[in-house]
Parts: C-alpha cells; structure tokens; sequence
C-alpha cells in the first residue's frame, strides 16, 4: 500500500488556489475596484454615470456591432468599449446587460445592425502585404422598453462614456423638456451645428415672440436680436420670466462689419430685461493678449501672403470661475467680438455669479471701433495690461408678482452659437450643454462632458520672456551637467570597486 504524504504533494494547493480564483472570480463579477491615475479619472466611470444608472427601472439592453481584427487603434476601440460596458453593467445590478455581434459574415447580424442603425463604414487596412478597403461595423444600438437610441460609429474612446450615458439618460427619462429659440432678426445668422448637439438631449421648438411662448418651454434660447421688440413680443417675453421661464442670453449691443472694419452701437429694449438680473451690457470691445489668429494679406517682398496674425478681439476664455459647477471643469471656451458684463447696484434677493472672464492681459475698445488686426494700424492693441473682464454671468430673478425665480445665464457675444463663429468651436459646445442642463435643473452630466483632455496649453501670461530664457539655458545644461556628474559617479564607483580587489589580493 502506498502512502500519500499531503505535505510534499502539490495537489492540495492546487485545488485550493483554483478553488481560491472560482471564488474571486465570481465576486468580481459584481465586485471589483480600479485605480486610475488620469488627472480626471477618464478611464473609470464617474459619478455622473452613476445616478443615470440609478435611475433605470427596467431592463436596458446594449447591442455593439463591431468587427473583429481590426487595425491599431480601432482594435484597441473594441477592448476599451467592452470593459467600460462591463462596469455599467455591473454598477446596474443586473439591469443592464450587453451583448457583441460580428455581423461581417452573417448577412442575417448585418440585415439587423442596419435596421438599428448601425451602419457599416468603409476603412483602409493591410491584409497579406496589401491595402485594401474594407466594409466593417463600429456601432452600438441601446434599447429601453420601446425605445432605441444608437451610436452609428466608435471611432474613438474620447468622450464615449458621455456618449452612452447622454443616451441611457435621454431613454429613461419620464418626462421630456423642451428647449425653445427665438429666431433671429437676421435670417443669416445661421445656429444649425448647435441646434442639431442640442437634440441629442432635448426636444428643441424654433418660436416668434409674435406668439406666446408655450408653458411647456423649460429654457429660451436668445441670440442674434438686434432690433427692439414691440409691446407684443415684449409682454411674451416679460410673462415668461415672471413664471419663472429661464434664459439663456447670447448678445451684446454692437454690430460688427468685418468688411469695412468697424463696430456700431445698435439700441435695442432687449436689453431693459437684463437689468432686473443686474446686469449691463457695456458699450465696448473687449480684447485679450490670448486671442485667436486670423490671416491678414501682407506684402512679402514683391509677393502679397497671408500671414497669420493675433487678433485680441477673439479671446480665447481660460479664466473661469472654480467655485461654479458650471463651468469648473472646463479648460477653455472660445469668445468673438465680446463686450464686458457690468454688475449692477441691486437687491440682497439677486444672487449673480461671474462664470468666466478674459485674462489679465487685456483691455477695452470704446467710441471709436477699429478692428484692424494689424498693431501698426491700431495701435491700441499693443497695450494690453488691464485685468480680466467678464464676459458671461448667471443670475437669478424671484418675481415680486408670483414668487417664482427665473434664472439667466448671459454671454456677452453675438456670434456664441452661430455657424460661423463660437458653434464652431468644439470647447464652447460643452459650455452650452452644461448652461442648458443647468438651467434645467438637471446637473448629471455637467461634470462628466468637461472629463476628457480638450487642450493643454501653456498659460499665455506665464510664459515671459524671462520664463523661455531660464528654461533655454536649463534644457542646454541639465542634461549635459547629469551626464558628467554620472560620470564622475561611475568613475569613483570604479575607483571604490579596484580599490576592494587589491585588498583581497594583498
């Protein structure tokens, strides 16, 4: 008869370390922890997501229609996509489940992708030494009762948590919002790429303030008025402040005309409606050393070249008000042709707050409006020293007739939302979503859109010209200065070590 000796044999730790890995295994499937180093912990979910999910009463399906070998960073797309989906489903609890599908070589899968939404994309990869173009799918399709919201392309993981969590938010919700724009006095003023974001959240309503504006209109969008109102559309708008109606105000009492270089006052009764809030809309210009460039005609010899030059009337905003949830998390928005928000003298019951303001390197053009980008031609752009100037505020207003509080945030530009101006720049589309959704009430996506990494660049007023001198002469000497005293280091280490060896042999 053999004897099994249990302390020498291997078997008993085996089957307690694979016993050990079932059982960890199975808690980590609605247990698990992650240590992410990102300065905005882009790589786990937030909060933000968090009480979305909270929020789902019933079963929420995911659908993602995804290739598979794709190249590079698509690849990588797919792994990313699938362990943040992990996480939302085990957050929820059950109530969210998901489910991959190759519909490449099933005709049946890439019937029912494009039926959801999914649409297949062409894309460039190598196979067998060769580029060639392939037909794949990168989607996802979200399905809550009898509803459907889908992402048609994954083509990066920035910003993808926002992306799933804004349509997980926009199917489970009970009860739709409606945001409201006043069209514009001038029908060239174009809001189409900031419309079509907004949609993606809310139900948007083009209104005439011919008509009375709808109960069921959570926020009014103002912009683009330059003419006053008559009795009529002023008694609308009137009325949906004293019901406690919130706006969202983007203007400022001068017309530019980039052709002929000039701004112009224009007076407006628009205005007379911010001033219960406790703000005036100044009568100026403000410019700002941290501008954006435009291209200006220059003779180059006997050539004529665009060149690109600082153009102060364009400021790009990084000065933002850290205590305001609305707007601490941004890294910059984009500002064209602004003129400065004074506070005024007012009651202890009007709370208003600055959200964000030009650096300490600007100024302010009055009277006389030249906007010649070139410093030759006007020479006030060179003397750029005053402090920041606010350029956008909220307030809130109780009505003294029904009790009720109507809130407004103002940016002092014209051009905030248009096409061809600030809804063109990516940073300010953040801005707007967060004023939205704050004037709505509804604060759990304002955190999570200013996560991901828009911009890091250098602080205009830290970077002097002492500051580029010193580290011109401490990027040419510290390394030369490391590598000697390395050196020196290995040198006496050298030393040290023939000095041991000849005591040993002595």
């Amino acid at each position: 008869m053999l004897n099994f000796d249990y302390r020498k044999s291997m078997v008993l730790p085996a089957v307690i370390i694979l016993v050990t890995l079932v059982l960890l295994n199975l808690i980590a499937r609605n247990w698990y922890t992650r240590f992410d180093l990102t300065d905005t912990k882009m790589y786990s979910l937030s909060s933000s997501t968090e009480q979305v999910i909270k929020k789902i009463d019933d079963l929420l399906n995911i659908k993602v229609y995804f290739s598979e070998n794709l190249p590079g960073e698509y690849g990588n797309n797919r792994r990313y996509l699938q362990d943040i989906l992990e996480e939302y489903a085990a957050i929820s609890k059950g109530k969210i489940r998901f489910e991959f599908f190759v519909p490449d070589s099933d005709d049946g899968l890439e019937k029912e992708a494009q039926k959801s939404g999914v649409q297949p994309v062409q894309l460039q990869v190598i196979e067998k030494d060769e580029a060639v173009v392939k037909k794949v799918f990168m989607g996802v399709a979200i399905y809550f009762e009898d509803k459907r919201e889908v992402i048609p392309v994954v083509l990066s993981t920035t910003g993808l948590e926002y992306e799933i969590t804004t349509r997980i938010k926009k199917l489970v919700e009970k009860n739709k919002k409606f945001v409201g724009m006043v069209k514009p006095d001038n029908d060239d003023i174009q809001t189409n790429t900031f419309s079509q974001i907004l949609r993606q959240r809310y139900e948007m309503r083009p209104l005439e303030l011919s008509n009375e504006i709808p109960d069921n209109i959570d926020v009014l969008i103002l912009t683009g008025i330059k003419d006053s109102l008559d009795v009529k559309k002023y008694d609308h708008l009137y009325k949906f402040i004293n019901n406690g109606g919130n706006l969202f105000v983007a203007l400022n009492p001068l017309s530019i005309d980039l052709q002929t270089q000039r701004a112009e006052v224009f007076q407006s009764n628009i205005f007379d409606l911010l001033k219960p809030y406790g703000f005036t809309l100044s009568e100026n210009l403000v410019l700002d050393k941290n501008c954006g460039r435009v291209n200006v005609m220059q003779d180059m010899g006997f050539m004529r070249m665009n060149v690109p030059m600082e153009y102060p009337f364009l400021p790009i905003i990084r000065s933002f008000n850290e205590q305001e949830p609305l707007v601490s998390g941004l890294e910059q928005v984009h500002v064209f042709f602004s003129t400065e928000i004074q506070f005024d003298s007012v009651g202890a019951n009007i709370n208003r707050v600055p959200l964000f303001s030009s650096s300490n390197k600007s100024g302010v053009m009055t009277g006389f409006y030249n906007l010649s980008p070139d410093p030759n031609q006007n020479p006030q752009l060179r003397n750029l020293n005053q402090s920041g100037k606010v350029v956008a505020a909220r307030s809130e207003l109780p009505s003294n007739e029904t009790g009720l509080v109507s809130q407004l945030i103002l940016v002092a530009d014209n051009r905030f939302l248009t096409d061809d101006g600030g809804g063109a720049v990516p940073e300010n589309h953040i801005f707007m979503m967060n004023a939205i959704d704050f004037l709505m009430g509804d604060k759990d996506l304002m955190a999570l859109r200013s996560r991901e990494i828009t911009d890091r660049s250098l602080d205009a007023e830290l970077v002097t010209d002492d500051a580029k001198s010193t580290w011109k002469w401490i990027n040419g000497l510290l390394p030369s200065l490391l590598i000697i005293g390395f050196g020196f280091w290995r040198l006496q280490m050298h030393k040290r070590t023939m000095k041991l060896i000849e005591e040993m042999y002595d």
